[in-house]
């Protein structure tokens, strides 16, 4: 009952607070721009500062949602780690979006979130000794923060994955995991749902950085929360499934631009979404079949945590093999 509540309050107040975030954007010119020096896919200015509704839906939720439960102080702690975070990382999105920061400063806040995430009880658990762990755990959550920034490129597209991963974080680490992921996870789910009506094709308002980044470093925070399953070792690895598609993505970017002796830093069309585009598909076509990709992940995440240590090599192997060939083709395509 508590955690659908606390979606329906994320929802709610995401769903309100998105069209008057859209005023403001307009009436202070926050907006995005077809002409700008990243790549582009909308042809008419769009308004930023979605990502304010969103955060602001997942951070009073959980603040509200403490008042009807006691949490367990390891609970209380996380979630305090996630919100603070969460709150820093929305004003340096909320920066970039008015007027761009430069990345060096953006990864070396991150860097920062990662290592107060981490003082907050949150950190890969399983790798050793702890300097390994910090590390790994640093790498994740700065590569999550910025893999949903990078997949941000096509309406709806971010706010969709990020509901489908949350949906398959809650279902995995309902019965036995840390509370804390459980809450985070259905409040991200409402924030971003209630944005998506407005997101959708065609969109109203962009999430903008202070979105993505926000979305990624949630996310980032829920993964670590969980040990998924006591069957076999490497379920461990169900999180890099489950937001299987911006690492794709992110992936593939950085390939494709480290290849033609581009930045990696610098916006361009080399995601796998544009590349869709350049083949036919239509934008909506390619969302849906992101969501599809997603949810079939997600799908393949939860029944690992249920099988045996080779099947689920199995299965991480067939996955690892597809998305090569899919790489593979996807970069014969010749975008602009």
């Amino acid at each position: 009952m508590l955690y659908f509540l606390t979606f329906c309050i994320a929802f709610i107040l995401s769903f309100s607070l998105t069209p008057l975030m859209r005023q403001i954007a307009i009436y202070h010119n926050i907006v995005d721009l077809p002409n700008s020096h990243h790549a582009k896919t909308h042809k008419e200015p769009v308004p930023y500062l979605g990502g304010i509704a969103i955060g602001v839906g997942f951070i009073v939720s959980l603040l509200v949602i403490r008042f009807f439960t006691s949490f367990p102080t390891g609970t209380l702690r996380a979630l305090r780690g996630i919100i603070f975070g969460g709150i820093i990382i929305m004003l340096v999105g909320l920066l970039d979006d008015i007027k761009p920061v430069n990345f060096k400063i953006k990864f070396f806040i991150q860097l920062l979130l990662a290592i107060i995430l981490i003082l907050f009880g949150i950190r890969i658990r399983f790798i050793s000794p702890v300097y390994l762990s910090v590390l790994f755990t640093i790498l994740w959550v700065v590569g999550i923060t910025n893999a949903f920034n990078i997949i941000d490129v096509m309406d709806g597209l971010s706010a969709g994955i990020a509901i489908i991963a949350c949906l398959f974080f809650f279902f995995i680490g309902l019965p036995t995991e840390q509370i804390y992921v459980n809450f985070a996870a259905v409040a991200l789910m409402g924030s971003c749902l209630g944005f998506l009506k407005y997101n959708f094709i065609p969109a109203k308002i962009f999430m903008g950085d202070t979105g993505s980044l926000f979305i990624g470093f949630v996310l980032a925070a829920i993964s670590l929360g969980e040990s998924y399953t006591r069957i076999n070792n490497i379920a461990l690895f169900s999180p890099i499934l489950i937001l299987g598609v911006p690492l794709y993505d992110t992936l593939l970017v950085m390939i494709l631009r480290f290849q033609q002796g581009k930045s990696i830093f610098l916006g361009s069309r080399d995601h796998y979404a544009l590349r869709l585009e350049v083949l036919g598909f239509n934008r909506k076509k390619i969302v849906f079949l992101s969501y599809l990709f997603c949810f079939i992940l997600g799908l393949l995440a939860f029944m690992i945590t249920k099988i045996t240590f080779y099947l689920a090599l199995g299965v991480y192997f067939i996955v690892v093999i597809f998305g090569f060939l899919m790489g593979n083709k996807l970069s014969k395509i010749k975008v602009e």
